[in-house]
């Protein structure tokens, strides 16, 4: 008996989460919209919605059809002022922090020049202090923020919001909920950057296309990073970031910011560009940060026929050519996402990028992927940040009744 009531229980929690997140996704919906995103059924919508429309949870609206005419139609939506997240998003060269409400609804946003952070400890104070502005620009409580999402490039543990490894930190390992705990009641989670760019790129192809499998999301920049997503038995989403970046390439690409030698990065982040395009030795320590403007004009240099500029890009391109040929060999065919700042020379890179993926049996045989460039990073992180986080809230919330 006991087994039963859980188990009701359970699909009754996993329903819940359906339709919180078909709402979230997709804003206002009607009774017959939820059934098609979700396939339940009508009368567990009405008890789903009646439950989470009593808990403050979602609304219920009339909307008017055009003309006036007819009974208006009731559409359900999330309630935005039901709780708030908090994005913080390491990088290189900035801290950014930003405020969003339970739409999902962008409210406020800073950035602070990361500058040496002297450490972990003197970071956990900067971070304390920057959340705490962020609370005050807004005029909002502890109470009220949900989840705090948290993403760097680098190694995250598996089992908890713990940043193993970093290009900003490097081997200093930093864990966020004990930092945070117990000054903060919200749910901290903590994800490597490029994977929730793949995230957020695979719930857009999702939407696009029925049958979605999988796809690859390459970051250039600073440093390289590679996110996966794919389509599990079930149809849930698999999403993971393998530690691509520093998968070995060859020895000769040099020294790497973590300290071995030969690293896809060592070639093909943008201090292994700037190293191969000025022939400096390959043991040289790498530059923590190398700005735009700097990769600006070697890249003006190489389209110039610069030989040394261009011949670094073309390098560059290689070593990640031959690090997704390698990925590819492990997983399934795949279209590739190309993003980050480093897409601004990926005409430079392209011959190079498939000079290198042309390596792999596998694509020798069925040719090259799809690879498309996206710009704006930026927003896919955000984006991934976002669904990631209130898609957990969702989950807590369908468990306890309430936000």
């Amino acid at each position: 008996m006991m087994l039963t009531k859980s188990s009701t229980e359970l699909v009754r929690q996993q329903n819940s989460a359906l339709v919180l997140a078909a709402l979230r996704r997709k804003g206002s919906l009607s009774h017959t919209e939820i059934a098609a995103q979700t396939g339940l059924a009508s009368a567990t919508i009405s008890v789903i919605t009646a439950e989470l429309e009593r808990a403050g949870i979602i609304a219920k609206i009339e909307r008017h059809v055009q003309g006036g005419r007819g009974r208006p139609r009731v559409l359900f939506e999330p309630r935005r002022d039901c709780g708030h997240v908090i994005v913080v998003r390491i990088s290189s060269d900035v801290v950014q922090y930003s405020l969003a409400d339970y739409g999902g609804i962008l409210l406020d946003r800073f950035e602070e020049v990361r500058g040496d952070l002297g450490g972990t400890a003197a970071f956990g104070e900067v971070l304390a202090a920057a959340l705490e502005r962020l609370l005050l620009r807004s005029n909002i409580s502890k109470d009220e923020v949900l989840a705090i999402s948290i993403s760097s490039k680098g190694l995250v543990a598996a089992d908890g919001a713990r940043l193993i490894w970093s290009p900003v930190f490097g081997g200093e390992q930093l864990d966020f909920v004990k930092l945070l705990r117990p000054d903060w009641r919200a749910r901290i989670m903590l994800s490597n950057e490029s994977l929730l760019v793949a995230h957020a790129l695979a719930v857009k192809e999702e939407e696009k296309q029925v049958g979605f499998r999988a796809l690859a999301a390459v970051s250039l920049g600073h440093s390289i990073g590679l996110g996966l997503a794919r389509s599990g038995s079930s149809g849930e989403l698999d999403v993971s970031a393998p530690n691509f970046g520093h998968m070995l390439h060859q020895d000769a690409a040099g020294l790497c910011r973590c300290g071995s030698f030969g690293c896809v990065e060592a070639a093909a982040g943008f201090y292994g560009i700037l190293r191969t395009a000025f022939e400096v030795p390959s043991n040289t320590i790498p530059a923590k940060f190398v700005p735009l403007s700097e990769m600006d004009k070697i890249a003006a240099r190489a389209r110039q026929g610069h030989r040394m500029a261009a011949y670094a890009f073309r390098q560059a391109g290689v070593a990640l050519g031959n690090g997704i040929s390698r990925m590819l060999s492990l997983y399934e065919p795949m279209p590739i996402f190309v993003t980050g700042p480093g897409t601004r020379y990926f005409d430079l890179l392209q011959k190079g990028l498939e000079e290198g993926m042309a390596h792999s049996l596998q694509v020798r045989l069925e040719g090259m992927p799809q690879i498309s460039v996206v710009i704006d990073e930026q927003r896919l992180v955000l984006d991934g940040h976002l669904d990631r986080a209130l898609g957990a809230i969702d989950g807590d919330i369908a468990a306890s009744g309430h936000p």
